[in-house]
């Protein structure tokens, strides 16, 4: 696992709630909202199988892969496969998740912007039948 960790550009961080992560996954805060910065950027790590649950963010996200493969899926469209130094960009309210794949880890950085106070919506688990079907 050392050498896992001296691979990484960034810490891990910290482990993120089950409350809104399937797995492992883990978060390094990167740049807090401020007075100029109406977002945050955080270096997310998941562990082979980690994935986000479905959610949504009021002025969308982009997520820059740094290391590693996962997947990312909007509600209604197949899950693509991601990888090292893809930028995905997420329009506002789309139901998406995002993590590694079953057989690979994955890091990417996360910007994602406020509407007001809002910043993310919480929705349902990813089924272990969805995240089966998107490892196809």
């Amino acid at each position: 696992m050392k050498s896992e960790q001296s691979n990484l550009l960034f810490p891990k961080g910290e482990k993120l709630p089950e409350q809104w992560f399937t797995g492992n996954a883990y978060l390094q805060p990167l740049l807090a909202r401020d007075k100029n910065n109406d977002f945050t950027i955080g270096s997310v790590s998941f562990e082979e199988n980690a994935r986000t649950h479905w959610h949504t963010h009021p002025k969308g996200q982009v997520l820059i892969v740094t290391e590693g493969e996962g997947l990312y899926q909007e509600k209604g469209k197949p899950a693509q496969t991601i990888k090292k130094a893809d930028i995905i960009n997420i329009p506002e309210n789309t139901a998406h998740w995002h993590g590694a794949t079953n057989r690979s880890g994955m890091t990417h950085i996360a910007i994602s912007h406020y509407l007001g106070d809002t910043q993310v919506t919480w929705l349902n688990a990813v089924s272990n039948e969805e995240f089966n079907k998107a490892n196809q």
